[in-house]
């Protein structure tokens, strides 16, 4: 198959490698300009830039586009879908022949969706999927499955009794609901025995640091914290560190946290013994392929579910929709299997966070 999708997808402009399923098609109708040795001008809009993660992203962003030879245009949202939504009007006004955008609140974007859809400009959606509507191609990684590998992680280390708290993002966005409900139904089926404490937190810090603390206070027996972004690392870490928690796993008054994202102060902490796993949001693939996929569409390329040349599979979500799962692997101290699923450790080479200081 990978031979298969070789032959049918290689082009001199895209440098990246080919990817199963793929052949060429006639132009999606996006404004010319690609063309003739020009650059394709391509609209990025950032959700926001107060988080360690999408400050990576940010950083990858232009590496990429440099390499794919790409014109950018570059926004930032601010984690606002108005101003999302406004960014994406002057991107339009500027000719942009493709949008890549992480739109925060993944209901809400939908008349954007729209609009572009009217100026056959297509869109790749990196990290969050629209509830409706259809992009080119979703890039992301199963979210699911972190709610799913944080829940097997604390269920072994708390021998499948105790309390937890889980730190939830903003359930207005797929990736806070699908983090949430997976980490709730595999705590259910699993670990019954276990006690979650679910505190909405918007992807705020400081919301979350509040909840947190509540909590703790209220049940002095909570055994681990699943956060659902590193947004909630440092206010977590501090309050570990005023209630006397913040010591080495192997002192019986360790909390165990799990996080998402894969930053680099995160794998310095696992590697302190501060905290005790991630899982690692790929900020690099996702700035990768979110540039490629959009160079592709502007080509008139077209996808088919299947594996993929870079460890990921594409998935058909519903009816016209495809969505490339990057790979996004649990990461410990120690490389260990929980639920079944192995790990890296964090000291780990091919782990984005360890190429970033």
């Amino acid at each position: 198959m990978k031979l298969r999708s070789l032959a049918l997808c290689t082009a001199a402009a895209l440098s990246l490698g080919a990817l199963a399923g793929c052949s060429s098609t006639k132009s999606t109708g996006a404004s010319s300009g690609g063309g003739g040795g020009s650059a394709p001008v391509v609209g990025v809009d950032y959700p926001r830039s107060d988080t360690d993660f999408w400050n990576s992203f940010i950083q990858y962003t232009p590496q990429f586009g440099s390499k794919l030879g790409l014109d950018l245009k570059t926004t930032n949202s601010q984690n606002d879908v108005a101003k999302l939504a406004s960014n994406v009007q002057t991107m339009m006004a500027e000719g942009v022949q493709g949008v890549v955008m992480a739109p925060q609140d993944t209901a809400a974007i939908a008349p954007t969706l729209s609009q572009l859809a009217a100026k056959k400009i297509p869109v790749v959606s990196v990290d969050t999927r629209p509830d409706t509507g259809n992009v080119y191609m979703v890039v992301r990684a199963d979210n699911r499955a972190y709610g799913t590998k944080a829940c097997q992680f604390l269920g072994t280390k708390l021998n499948g009794k105790g309390e937890v708290v889980m730190l939830e993002g903003d359930l207005a966005s797929i990736n806070g609901r699908d983090r949430t409900e997976a980490f709730n139904d595999c705590m259910k089926q699993n670990f019954p025995a276990m006690k979650v404490y679910g505190e909405a937190t918007n992807w705020d810090g400081a919301t979350a640091s509040q909840k947190l603390q509540t909590d703790l206070t209220a049940h002095p027996n909570i055994k681990g914290v699943y956060m659902e972004s590193s947004f909630a690392l440092s206010g977590t870490l501090q309050l570990l560190q005023q209630k006397g928690l913040l010591v080495q796993p192997t002192d019986p008054k360790h909390v165990f946290v799990v996080s998402n994202d894969g930053i680099p102060e995160e794998l310095k902490d696992i590697a302190a013994g501060k905290i005790d796993a991630t899982v690692s949001q790929p900020a690099d693939l996702y700035a990768e392929y979110a540039l490629y996929y959009i160079k592709a569409a502007i080509a008139g390329k077209t996808f088919q579910p299947g594996p993929t040349d870079h460890n990921s599979t594409i998935i058909q979500v519903r009816a016209g929709l495809l969505e490339d799962q990057l790979s996004a692997p649990l990461v410990t101290a120690d490389g260990a299997s929980y639920g079944g699923a192995s790990s890296l450790k964090s000291t780990d080479t091919s782990l984005w966070g360890n190429h970033l200081s």
